[in-house]
């Protein structure tokens, strides 16, 4: 387990849900809450919390869950609420190397 000093991050979990999905829109839960670092019950909560907000649509296909991340919807805090959510999933992309696109069709 991390440091004390060291456990925190950035961004919230809500935020790498978010991140995650619109680089992969069809990642099952199961193998998202790995890379979040979270249970897969808090990456259901995460989701359904999202999807009430109008972050993400979640679309049904056969078994499986498709995640359409709303680029054009405003983050939340008044400190960014100036921004939308592709913005800031285009800004973490540009920032890899190469500069991909994070941002899934």
């Amino acid at each position: 387990m991390a440091s004390q000093s060291g456990s925190w991050t950035f961004f919230t979990n809500h935020a790498h849900v978010l991140i995650c999905l619109a680089g992969n829109p069809d990642l099952r839960i199961r193998d998202l809450a790995p890379m979040v670092g979270i249970t897969e019950r808090a990456v259901q909560r995460i989701l359904r919390e999202l999807a009430a907000e109008g972050f993400v649509e979640i679309e049904k296909i056969g078994r499986r869950n498709h995640y359409n991340v709303r680029p054009e919807h405003h983050l939340r805090h008044p400190v960014e609420e100036h921004a939308t959510v592709g913005d800031l999933i285009h800004m973490l992309a540009s920032l890899r190397p190469g500069g991909s696109a994070a941002l899934s069709d």
